[in-house]
Order: C-alpha cells, then sequence, then structure tokens
C-alpha cells in the first residue's frame, strides 16, 4: 500500500474515542521524534515552519515551505501532510506537481486570504481542479476559515463543508470552531472533520473526538511549547553565567 492509501486508510473506520491524532513538525528533527514515538502520520503546520525559517505566519516563501517540507517528509518513513496555507497562488496542476516533488501525501488548503473569505464557489471550483491533478495520490484537507474570520454560525461552515466535499475533499477543517458547535458540524458535515486542539489544555482527543472529530491536528501549538521550553533553558543558562 502506498503512503497515500495508507494515509487515507487511517481517516476511515475510527471509533469516536480514538480520532487520528497528527502531531504538527516543523523541521525535520521534530518530525524523527514524533515518529520514533510511534504516532502513524504527521501533518505540518505552517505557521511552525514560519518560525522554523524566520517568518511571520502566512509570509513563508512558496520555495521554502516546500522545501521544508521536502525535508520533513525524507527525515521519517510515515506519511506527512503539508500545510500549505492558500496554494501560494498557484495553478492546480503546478501545486500538485510541486506537492508530489516533496513526498508529501496530503495538504491542507484554507479558504481565506489576507482580505477575508473567499468566495466559496470560486474556491470549490479550484479544490476541484486540485483534485483533478491530483487524483488519489493526495488526500485533501479543505480548511474552513469562517470561524476564524468572525462568522460564528455553524451553518456557514457546513455550507461550506459541503461545497468543498463535493468538489472532491477528503476532509474538512473548520478550524477554531467552538467546541461546543462540533456535534453539530459533524451531524452536518460529510466524511472526516478535522478539528485543532491545544496541546495540554481543553478536552483531551478522546473527547473531541466523542464530539465529533475524526482527527486532531495541533496548528503551532507544539512548535510553540518547544519553543518556550528552549526560552527556559536559555534563562536558566544566561543567570547561571550573570547575565
Amino acid at each position: 500500500m502506498s503512503h497515500a492509501a495508507a494515509f487515507r486508510a487511517l481517516h476511515h473506520g475510527r471509533v469516536p474515542d480514538d480520532p487520528l491524532v497528527l502531531p504538527g513538525p516543523w523541521d525535520a528533527a521534530s518530525a524523527r521524534v514524533f515518529a520514533a514515538a510511534g504516532f502513524p502520520a504527521l501533518a505540518t503546520p505552517s505557521a511552525g515552519v514560519a518560525a522554523s525559517l524566520g517568518y511571520e505566519d502566512g509570509r513563508t516563501p512558496a520555495d521554502e515551505m516546500f522545501a521544508a517540507v521536502a525535508r520533513i517528509v525524507r527525515a521519517v518513513d510515515v506519511p506527512v501532510s503539508a500545510d500549505v496555507e492558500g496554494g501560494y497562488g498557484l495553478a492546480p496542476k503546478e501545486l500538485v506537481e510541486r506537492l508530489l516533488e516533496t513526498g508529501a501525501v496530503g495538504c491542507n488548503l484554507e479558504d481565506s486570504t489576507d482580505e477575508g473569505l473567499k468566495d466559496p464557489a470560486e474556491h470549490a471550483e479550484w479544490l476541484a481542479g486540485v483534485r483533478e491533478e491530483a487524483g488519489d495520490r493526495l488526500f485533501l484537507n479543505a480548511r474552513i476559515d469562517t470561524f476564524v474570520r468572525g462568522v460564528q454560525d455553524p451553518g456557514a461552515a457546513i455550507e461550506r463543508a459541503a461545497a468543498y466535499v463535493a468538489a472532491g475533499a477528503d476532509c474538512v477543517y473548520p478550524i477554531a470552531a467552538p467546541v461546543a458547535v462540533l456535534p453539530l458540524l459533524r451531524a452536518g458535515i460529510q466524511g472526516p472533520v478535522n478539528v485543532v486542539a491545544r496541546p495540554g489544555e481543553g478536552p483531551s482527543p478522546a473527547e473531541l473526538g466523542g464530539l465529533g472529530a475524526t482527527r486532531i491536528t495541533f496548528g503551532p501549538g507544539l512548535q510553540r511549547q518547544a519553543e518556550q521550553a528552549v526560552w527556559e533553558h536559555a534563562e536558566r543558562l544566561a543567570a547561571r553565567l550573570g547575565r
């Protein structure tokens, strides 16, 4: 079975209290740690990768993001999905080619820009183009940005989810959806649902699974925890040196 097929299979047949948990590596070293810990697959966070490369979230040049993903993929023997933000303005054919060149088996694709939410019909048409070019070689996770853009009506997210699934998305990701609305989203969305969690805070992965999450990702949360640990080590070292 190919890595892409194995990754897709991980999303199906799961019981409610056992969602797929995908840690987010930001470089090759962190990817090796997560793979060695036994996680069956990984999903890069664009914000975490940006931080590791010295950029603000959303400001990583496409070439550097694809190169970082390729290094992460080469470092481990488990499937890796890549957060490539809004696709960097690439046409579906070029986006798919560049993703496949990295060795990634899937991708996150956002439906908003700095200017706000994209038109859902236009975005669905673009997603359909990505699906056509990718065939079954990539698992498409369509991020829905309504909640982070201030649209709190779950119906808006459900409508976008329906359009994106019809366009060929394998999974939808209503990022920042309040925990209280997860059962409603689960009832209204066909197929797997990605939910973001905060490491060590809030409901556990099993609890989120019971509320409707098929898979759990952490955004840049794990990278930020690691950065905080480095900061604390640096402070202790500086104190010992009298600085």
